[in-house]
């Protein structure tokens, strides 16, 4: 559910501007409504503390080495010359690492050239010796030989090209690459490289020492992430000679608390509706006990409904939990999945959210591997009574041992795709038809033709694609009933009068047609919950077949193609059930819904008791 929320105006008296905030910070229920940036000081201390802490995490001690024992969180007069030393560290191990760097590629540059001294080059030129030096090909090499008035040395090839060096330049007809001199001559770069190595390692340690006080770097992190929010707040509120005000949202159930701390403040306040054309209302989401283990992935996704759509979080989750089970598709897959559940579980000690959803998913999982058969691809597994016992023999995916065709089978877990997706768009649009009633929108009919479309389109879908024996003729006429519905009533709106909904709506009568289509390709689309799995399964059957022609000696390496193969096939499913389960859920589902996911999230001012991302 999505909390209603209630715009308020505080005001005070400049005077107690510091007051207001601090109260205000407490109290921990008023997101800004015109947030301001902090001050540049607060900003970079926020980034460089980040940037410290980020190198902590990156300098961890090697194999071998021993961790440095966890340090008591310093005072802020003792941390201060800690992160000063990091910071001092990193800017110059990188100062170091570009002279590295260009010291490595001058020398790669002159290493063919030997060992010589830029330096003594020089003089000679002071002394009137001006020496150019050349590589290039045999003919332009005789070429140099035949010409008059050139003053050169011949020396010794590079790269196996001839080289010389010249009293002054070669004529410009000769075509010839000249070497620049460096500045310095080899082993002198050689002695920068080790000295830069040398400066690296020392900046290496300092930073590794200061990993023992990571704790401190995070407590001064909070307090820098605290202090720039206090920092944006204090730039947002607005005042004149006599008052200070700030505007923002709160939730309307808040409102009693925000009055009794008001009236203790005594500040002066307005409350009003939220105005239909405002756009930065922040959206709240109140998540129950089930549909809250779907947070995790709305996290991971970054979507969030707009204040004014609907919360489908609970539809999202059941939807998702079938979509994963029937991608991954394994009972052994979801087995292993459980068992890395509970080990996290215990590691953790404590569960949450992320465990709870795996545990459903991996148990979800196992449940469809049960019933289709599927135990990380092994056909003998058909052999072992119990597992044979839980198969749903239309569903098996290996139908033989159940006197089911394979066709037959096909058809019947295509047939189940279908089904799902035509429920998940109908439900979409029955809860999209709920919200403009509530609302007094005409164009709930259109959605009613959504509705009509999409059972026409499924049943067109299981007539093409499975071949099953239906009336043509009546689904073709509730394609049509179904697309008048949308140009019809599509363009309604409690603004509008019906002629101006009308006009509206004939005018995008093409769109609406191409919406029709897309409204087959839509159902269409969950095939990929049969395909996705069934690819799946060819691929762990295809590993086993190869290690099972290790024999004698072999079975260790058959043993590591079963490992690396199932391995590699799970991550691969892992990535289907982003790109398929969870495009189904916010595109075609949430498509249907009216969904945009445009939501701005709910973040009131107060003090964090943890970094917030």
């Amino acid at each position: 559910m999505i909390d209603k929320m209630k715009t308020v105006c505080v005001v005070s008296s400049a005077s107690r501007k510091e007051e207001m905030l601090a109260a205000l910070r407490d109290l921990g229920i008023l997101h800004l409504s015109e947030k301001k940036s902090a001050s540049r000081e607060t900003a970079e201390r926020f980034a460089s503390l980040t940037k410290a802490l980020t190198a902590l995490s990156e300098f961890k001690p090697e194999k071998g080495e021993e961790k440095a024992p966890k340090a008591e969180i310093l005072s802020d007069e003792e941390f201060e010359k800690v992160f000063r030393d990091v910071l001092d560290s990193l800017e110059r191990r990188a100062q170091l690492a570009q002279a590295r760097g260009a010291a490595a590629t001058e020398t790669d540059r002159i290493r063919a050239w030997g060992e010589f001294s830029p330096e003594e080059v020089k003089a000679l030129a002071e002394q009137g010796y001006d020496l150019h030096f050349y590589r290039m090909g045999k003919k332009e090499m005789q070429a140099v030989l035949n010409a008059e008035g050139v003053r050169y040395i011949r020396l010794a090839p590079v790269d196996k090209m001839e080289t010389v060096a010249v009293i002054g330049k070669l004529p410009p007809e000769i075509s010839a690459t000249e070497f620049l001199l460096p500045e310095k001559g080899l082993s002198e770069l050689q002695e920068e490289i080790k000295a830069c190595e040398e400066g690296i390692a020392e900046c290496d340690r300092t930073v590794k020492e200061a990993a023992a006080y990571t704790e401190s770097f995070k407590a001064q992190l909070l307090k820098a992430q605290n202090a720039e929010n206090w920092s944006a707040a204090s730039a947002t509120a607005e005042n004149d000679a006599d008052l200070v005000w700030i505007s923002g949202y709160i939730p309307e159930e808040e409102i009693s608390r925000f009055k009794e701390a008001a009236a203790k403040e005594k500040w002066g306040f307005v409350i009003d509706d939220v105005a239909e054309d405002d756009e930065k209302t922040p959206t709240k989401v109140k998540y129950s006990k089930v549909s809250g283990l779907i947070k995790p992935v709305f996290d991971i996704l970054g979507i969030l409904p707009g204040y004014r759509e609907q919360d489908i979080s609970l539809w999202f989750f059941l939807f998702f939990i079938l979509f994963f089970a029937m991608i991954i598709g394994d009972g052994g897959y979801g087995l292993l999945i459980l068992i890395g559940t509970i080990a996290l579980n215990i590691k953790m000690k404590k569960g949450n959210n992320v465990t709870f959803l795996l545990y459903v998913l991996s148990i979800a999982t196992i449940i469809w591997g049960a019933v289709t058969g599927t135990w990380f691809g092994i056909e003998k597994a058909m052999e072992v009574p119990f597992l044979k016992a839980l198969v749903i023999p239309g569903f098996a995916n290996y139908p033989e041992y159940f006197n089911v065709t394979a066709s037959a089978q096909q058809n019947n877990i295509m047939k189940f795709s279908f089904s799902i997706g035509a429920v998940q768009m109908v439900l979409g649009s029955i809860l999209a038809i709920k919200k403009k009633i509530t609302e007094k929108d005409l164009s709930w009919l259109a959605n009613l033709g959504w509705v009509i479309a999409i059972i026409a389109m499924y049943l067109l879908a299981l007539f093409l694609v499975i071949g099953e024996n239906i009336p043509i003729v009546p689904v073709f006429g509730a394609i049509g009933v179904a697309f008048l519905l949308v140009i019809l009533f599509g363009g309604m709106a409690p603004d509008k009068t019906f002629s101006q909904g009308l006009k509206s709506g004939l005018g995008g009568a093409f769109t609406a047609f191409l919406d029709t289509i897309s409204c087959f390709g839509n159902v269409m689309s969950y095939i990929r919950l049969f395909a996705v799995g069934m690819a799946g399964l060819a691929i762990s059957q295809s590993f086993n077949d190869i290690a099972s022609g290790f024999k004698g000696p072999m079975v260790i390496a058959g043993v590591i193609v079963v490992i690396i193969g199932h391995a590699l096939n799970l991550v691969m499913c892992f990535l289907s059930v982003v790109v398929h389960g969870v495009r189904l859920n916010v595109l075609e589902f949430s498509g249907q819904v009216g969904l945009e996911w445009t939501g701005i999230p709910y973040e009131p001012f107060k003090e964090n008791e943890k970094i917030q991302n």
